[in-house]
């Protein structure tokens, strides 16, 4: 387990690092001893940073849904981060050139919630019976630590990205708003574009066979702390495809079909 002031040192690393665009060292190098739980503590220290600098809490993120990703990193659960004011940048519209360091693109469908959520047996239903809609949405990932360590040729573990707030760097939402019992979000698909080429496609049902199940799973982690998902919340319920690199010039096109369609451009 951490001392409380390897936490801060940690959380402290990253808010610097976000604000200087630039990666620092695996922070599992430095504590190759600390747990997931060391990981969710100095995620919440890098959140007290936030918020301190003038931010607001908008909601939250899930990833690492699906079977691949769970394989690639050695883990059987998703994780989660949470959602800034700051992070939301129009549909269509453009991203600065340093707006971030190496970011990566992945679909998904976001849930706003119209009530609030909480407790250690929330189910799909409950999920769906708080959600006021969704709406297809593009993720934009981004890493303040380095994905693999020159020296050692040692690559991010669990414990970076939770530290890091799950790669959590920004979001854009379609204007297309469904009710969450009109869509059969496990069929509810997309094709992701970047320069007119298809990179990645899948369906909802790769969230952890229906994308509610990754909010109840939220909600239950949170109630361990008690904590809830709050009404007005804007969740992420992960990510159906593998993250497409984002490169300066880069015009990344989500198409959900009849669902709608969600553009940014780099």
């Amino acid at each position: 387990m951490m001392r409380d002031d390897e936490v801060e040192d940690a959380a402290a690393r990253l808010f610097q690092a976000e604000r200087e665009r630039r990666q620092i060292r695996l922070l599992s190098l430095d504590f190759p001893d600390a747990t997931l739980d060391d990981a969710y503590r100095v995620q919440a220290a890098l959140v007290r940073r936030k918020i301190a600098s003038g931010l607001t809490p908008t909601g939250w993120k899930i990833g690492l849904t699906s079977k691949a990703m769970q394989s690639a990193l050695n883990i059987d659960i998703p994780d989660s981060g949470v959602l800034f004011d700051d992070m939301f940048f129009d549909e269509g519209g453009h991203i600065v050139p340093d707006r971030f360091i190496q970011p990566r693109i992945e679909a998904e469908i976001a849930f706003v919630m119209k009530a609030p959520l909480s407790g250690g047996r929330v189910t799909v239903d409950d999920v769906l019976d708080a959600t006021d809609y969704v709406t297809p949405s593009l993720e934009i990932l981004d890493t303040r630590i380095e994905r693999v360590n020159a020296g050692t040729g040692k690559a991010r573990t669990i414990f970076d990205t939770v530290s890091d707030n799950a790669a959590n760097a920004g979001l854009v939402l379609s204007s297309v708003r469904m009710a969450p019992r009109d869509v059969d979000m496990r069929w509810m698909g997309a094709i992701v574009m970047r320069n007119g080429e298809v990179e990645e496609t899948g369906l909802g049902a790769g969230v952890l066979n229906h994308p509610a199940a990754g909010i109840a799973w939220l909600a239950q982690r949170l109630h361990q702390y008690d904590m809830r998902i709050a009404e007005g919340d804007v969740v992420l319920s992960g990510s159906f495809v593998r993250p497409v690199e984002a490169r300066p010039g880069d015009a990344i096109v989500a198409d959900f079909g009849s669902h709608g369609m969600v553009r940014i451009a780099f």
